[in-house]
């Protein structure tokens, strides 16, 4: 197979790089397309209970935080088997998607005639941090099948090395994850 030149001249840590951008774009093109399919009202509604249902409970115990970044970082650590860690990550990303449609759709037909009361500064604000939180995850999963595959590739090639890399990017992906579930802890809570 012939890469392109971009790839054949690139330092190993930039094909890393590119590997986990690359990863991004997918993982973010999944979660749209999984909006976009339609959903019964009564599936979406089963999907937005539950999810309400553990945020409930998470804020409720104090211990939301917690389940987030247990949650989050379970699915990432999956990301990183070898080769099936990728297309479980894909599947995981659409499923995602599937997630926000259901919320918007249940959000948008039991939504009351009051228009919420947040001022434009507190709007912006969190919309800042949702998409802080966002990018945080996204990165940690993208990273997590972008490692997925290298690891695929050079354990077949007995290079036990990558086994180090994986370790330093789950040290990596657990610092980005802790940081993202304290801050959509505190989105929820203030927001709700």
């Amino acid at each position: 197979m012939d890469y392109p030149s971009f790839w054949k001249n690139a330092s190993l840590r930039r094909k890393r790089i590119y590997s986990i951008m690359f990863m991004f774009v997918i993982a973010v093109s999944l979660t749209l397309i999984g909006s976009l399919v339609p959903l019964s009202p009564q599936f979406a509604k089963e999907i937005n209970d539950s999810i309400n249902q553990t945020r409930n409970q998470g804020l409720e115990n104090g211990t939301l935080a917690p389940s987030i970044l247990l949650n989050n970082f379970g699915l990432c650590l999956a990301m990183f088997i070898p080769l099936v860690g990728a297309f479980l990550g894909l599947f995981i990303m659409f499923n995602t998607g599937l997630a926000f449609s259901a919320a918007i759709q249940v959000q948008s037909t039991t939504a009351v005639s009051t228009p919420l009361d947040i001022s434009p500064t507190t709007a912006v604000i969190a919309l800042l941090v949702f998409g802080l939180v966002f990018l945080l995850e996204y990165v940690s999963y993208s990273i997590g099948m972008a490692e997925s595959i290298w690891l695929f590739q050079r354990l077949r090639q007995r290079k036990w090395g990558e086994l180090k890399n994986a370790a330093i990017l789950i040290g990596i992906v657990a610092i980005l994850l802790i940081v993202g579930a304290i801050v959509e802890t505190w989105l929820i809570s203030t927001i709700g």
